[in-house]
């Protein structure tokens, strides 16, 4: 188990409070202990999700460098959103190409990141990506999506890092083709917000222009706090990912 980055350095939440995160941004275990102790009251202490739902993990090879699948918008935040849109999707009633294609766009979204700071541009890169690489995506998410879809996640995927009162004219109409996808996106991306180190930058599920279930924000945090220690105690991804959801659904 890791207390810090390295030894001696301060945690995310004291670089954070002190506006010097660094472009690369790993996960440590007191960061995690503040994330943990800082549970929203109105939580429920014992979260479910009331189903599976699918997650895609990415490969660490779909991400622009080593280290930045292994921080804080890397291979877990990526994987996690990728479950988070596909049960909003579900919740809303879309169909099944578009539950699949958020599916993916989550898987993704941040797959082109440079750093772990702002890096605008990198939902077009990563949509871009998707367009180069959607062999190896759908190969890994076990089902073609037909051209449609695909390119619908694509442009969820270069919207997801733009407000939406900063869209051009041209993302704008982008947007109108298919606002579902980019809105879905938006908020499973949002609800992954409770492994940022500073409570300011914690969901505000009022500013969605999609609604969430209320059972959702207390599994996300729940998400975030089960995988991420898992990975710290030295579980691969894919197991830490999947002893956490598995631990919010119950069995039947």
């Amino acid at each position: 188990m890791t207390d810090h980055p390295l030894p001696g350095r301060p945690c995310l939440h004291e670089l954070a409070a002190q506006r010097r995160l660094p472009a690369h941004q790993p996960m440590d275990q007191v960061t995690l202990g503040w994330i943990r102790d800082n549970r929203p009251a109105n939580f429920d202490a014992t979260p479910t999700l009331p189903r599976a739902g699918h997650m895609l993990v990415p490969d660490k090879a779909w991400f622009a460098t080593e280290p930045q699948a292994t921080g804080v918008h890397g291979v877990r935040h990526n994987a996690r959103v990728s479950l988070l849109a596909v049960l909003i999707a579900q919740e809303h009633g879309l169909g099944a190409d578009d539950v699949a294609a958020l599916c993916a766009a989550g898987a993704v979204h941040d797959c082109r990141r440079r750093d772990d700071r702002t890096d605008q541009g990198h939902g077009q890169r990563a949509a871009a990506w998707l367009l180069g690489h959607a062999t190896h995506v759908t190969r890994a998410l076990g089902r073609d999506l037909p051209t449609p879809a695909l390119h619908r996640a694509a442009q969820a995927i270069a919207l997801h890092d733009v407000p939406h009162d900063q869209f051009t004219a041209d993302q704008e109409r982008a947007y109108q083709q298919a606002p579902h996808l980019p809105d879905v996106l938006k908020a499973a991306d949002c609800l992954d917000r409770y492994r940022l180190p500073l409570h300011r930058w914690w969901p505000q599920t009022a500013q969605l222009r999609i609604t969430v279930p209320g059972w959702l924000p207390p599994a996300a945090f729940a998400l975030v706090v089960r995988s991420e220690q898992a990975a710290l105690d030295g579980a691969d991804d894919q197991h830490a990912l999947t002893a956490a959801r598995r631990s919010l659904t119950p069995r039947p």
